[in-house]
């Protein structure tokens, strides 16, 4: 059976690199730092939050660049909150907003109301005019329970989309398998990703890089400008954005991937493969 990089039109020991720039529609500056490490950093794609305020600004910022879905069903910080599309109550916080954290989407979310909600999502960015080129879930929340993961493989399949999935590794910390079901549904995703919130980037992909194997692996980066917007909503982890920021856009960066020959692409060659392009 040949490999997904085989199946890329690649060599088998080819090594593949998606650098992804998660939360594009967040705000201005996520959006504009985000812009920046596309066009001129070693960013290769980004994924829009939807329901977000500025996600309209992002449509229209990332015209032609690939672009996918960051299914959203929370809303982390304290003092800047946003809703989902759909309106459903199990959705929602006792404050009327999507909740802060992921274990509130476990508890309480009603797998019908996130059915309907990620495929609003996705239908809304593709009425934008957006051409989606894959789907993820924004703080893992469509990745962590099993019955949110079968409706993350369902967009998957009903939208002909690849995934971004969990890595073998983190695999085996979850109670339910999730490469293979994919698999099995003939969704194309990523052989590994590397992540690691908190982590400065810069030295997890120091480490991480060089000891990846053949195949196609993702990084995911969250930049965003340093600026008044971005400490006034984010109160106590703004620092790991503006690390990514300055990471997406550093030479050595740049030279890193290089020397490692690791080849930059997007998700759009994966998506071609899973709708029978290539």
């Amino acid at each position: 059976m040949l490999s997904l990089v085989e199946r890329l039109g690649h060599g088998p020991q080819d090594r593949l690199l998606i650098v992804n720039c998660d939360d594009i529609g967040s705000s201005h500056a996520a959006n504009l730092a985000c812009l920046e490490a596309m066009s001129e950093g070693v960013a290769t794609s980004a994924t829009l939050m939807v329901p977000c305020p500025w996600a309209l600004e992002a449509v229209e910022m990332f015209a032609g660049l690939d672009v996918g879905v960051h299914l959203t069903l929370t809303a982390e910080y304290p003092g800047y909150r946003w809703r989902s599309l759909t309106g459903a109550g199990s959705l929602h916080d006792a404050q009327g907003y999507l909740p802060t954290k992921t274990s509130h989407v476990m508890r309480y979310a009603d797998p019908d109301d996130v059915r309907r909600e990620c495929r609003a999502q996705i239908e809304q960015a593709l009425a934008w005019g957006v051409d989606v080129t894959h789907i993820d879930s924004h703080m893992g929340g469509n990745q962590i329970d099993p019955r949110f993961f079968e409706i993350y493989m369902e967009m998957a399949v009903e939208f002909a989309l690849p995934l971004r999935m969990v890595g073998p590794d983190i695999e085996t910390l979850l109670s339910f398998p999730c490469r293979a079901p994919a698999q099995a549904r003939g969704i194309v995703f990523p052989d590994e990703f590397v992540s690691e919130w908190g982590r400065p980037t810069h030295e997890l992909l120091a480490q991480a890089l060089p000891a990846l194997a053949p195949g196609v692996a993702e990084v995911n980066l969250h930049p965003v400008y340093e600026g008044a917007e971005l400490h006034g909503y984010d109160t106590t982890q703004a620092w790991i954005r503006i690390g990514d920021q300055a990471c997406a856009m550093a030479q050595s960066t740049a030279e890193l991937i290089a020397g490692q020959q690791l080849r930059p692409i997007s998700f759009r060659p994966l998506r071609d493969l899973q709708r029978g392009l290539i």
